[in-house]
């Protein structure tokens, strides 16, 4: 039987005798029995606890350009869970029903991390994706999940907004194999005002990613008509990310759909997204995609030495492959970042939700390497 409720980590007692999570940079100060802004890390006594540790709102295996992600393990089925709550306040949420959910009914599935990895090999996935809502928020039992993973083969992937302090941060992704982060604007302004949260924090993040670990990283930033869709600010955006990053880190702009507190904003036009790559592939980054709107030659993956197609996308289905030799292109040899092998994954766009009530068995495999 898994226990919901189990001790959290990164907190302390201040003067005041409220309890500080140090989890985040929203530093929330609880009295007892109250939550943090997350909802899922409660005070009880003196101490702090995840109240969600084996509960999900539900798994299911995807496409891994679903999360998204276009240059780790191609075409590969991801294994993908998430629980409910968030640390940020996105008045435009896409996943405002998990991720802002205030009730305990959301989280109708439960599993422990090892019936996770062991599902996720039985299942042929390679990945196991913390996704839906922020996994930063359960960060003990994704860690847990992560470790479990390891030890069958599986890797991690972490989708997230990247809101996350120092001392945690330097943990959770040395857990990670891969990290989508959501780069929701390159203002403070909109942070502040739509999201809750700062900028700052997420900067930090994306660079420490980059520049201290071996995750894979990727960006993606939605973009909402009359919000952060300037051409002043993606070139901002776009210069930072060549900057800090260099060229070879993917960036994904998707499109807005109207939802929760924002449905009086209209959808992205796909002529926005278009812009955006334009001015962010005229800033020298190598890789930037369009998201959730049908676009063949945004999804795709070029050469930057060739201009070869080297990956064909239509949504999340793979068409010609031009890659030789763990990534490098067929025509001239050069090597696009990222993680791949020879031949790509055939999962393809199917969704395939999963029961973990089911008697889960072992993959067979030959033991011979």
């Amino acid at each position: 039987m898994i226990s919901d409720t189990v001790p959290g980590r990164f907190w302390h007692i201040r003067d005041d005798g409220r309890i500080q999570c140090d989890l985040c940079p929203r530093y929330c100060h609880l009295k007892d029995g109250q939550r943090g802004l997350c909802f899922v890390r409660a005070r009880e006594g003196d101490q702090m606890v995840l109240t969600t540790y084996g509960r999900s709102s539900g798994f299911c295996v995807d496409p891994i350009e679903k999360k998204p992600l276009n240059h780790f393990l191609p075409g590969t089925p991801v294994f993908s869970f998430g629980t409910a709550g968030c640390n940020l306040a996105c008045k435009f949420c896409q996943n405002w029903d998990i991720s802002k959910s205030r009730e305990i009914d959301t989280l109708a599935s439960s599993a422990a991390p090892e019936t996770i990895a062991a599902t996720a090999k039985r299942l042929g996935c390679r990945s196991v994706a913390y996704t839906y809502n922020d996994p930063v928020i359960f960060f003990e039992y994704a860690l847990d999940t992560a470790a479990a993973c390891r030890e069958q083969g599986i890797k991690s992937v972490a989708v997230t907004a990247g809101y996350i302090c120092e001392e945690p941060r330097r943990e959770f992704f040395s857990h990670m194999d891969a990290a989508n982060v959501d780069l929701k604007a390159f203002t403070e302004d909109f942070y502040h005002k739509l999201t809750g949260g700062h900028l700052l924090p997420v900067l930090d993040t994306i660079e420490y990613i980059h520049n201290e670990t071996d995750c894979w990283l990727e960006l993606t930033t939605l973009l909402i008509p009359g919000h952060n869709d300037t051409d002043d600010e993606l070139h901002r955006l776009a210069d930072w990310c060549l900057e800090k990053l260099g060229p070879e880190v993917p960036l994904h702009f998707s499109a807005f759909h109207p939802d929760y507190k924002m449905t009086d904003v209209p959808p992205t036009p796909p002529a926005t997204l278009q812009r955006a790559r334009r001015i962010a592939l005229d800033a020298g980054l190598h890789y930037v995609y369009v998201g959730n709107v049908h676009d063949t030659e945004g999804d795709s993956t070029y050469c930057p030495q060739c201009g070869t197609r080297v990956i064909e996308r239509d949504w999340y289905q793979l068409g010609d492959w031009q890659l030789k030799d763990n990534g490098h292109c067929a025509n001239c040899g050069h090597l696009i970042a990222g993680v791949f092998e020879n031949e790509p994954g055939h999962w393809g766009s199917r969704r395939q939700p999963v029961s973990m009530h089911e008697p889960v068995q072992e993959a067979a495999h030959n033991p011979a390497h």
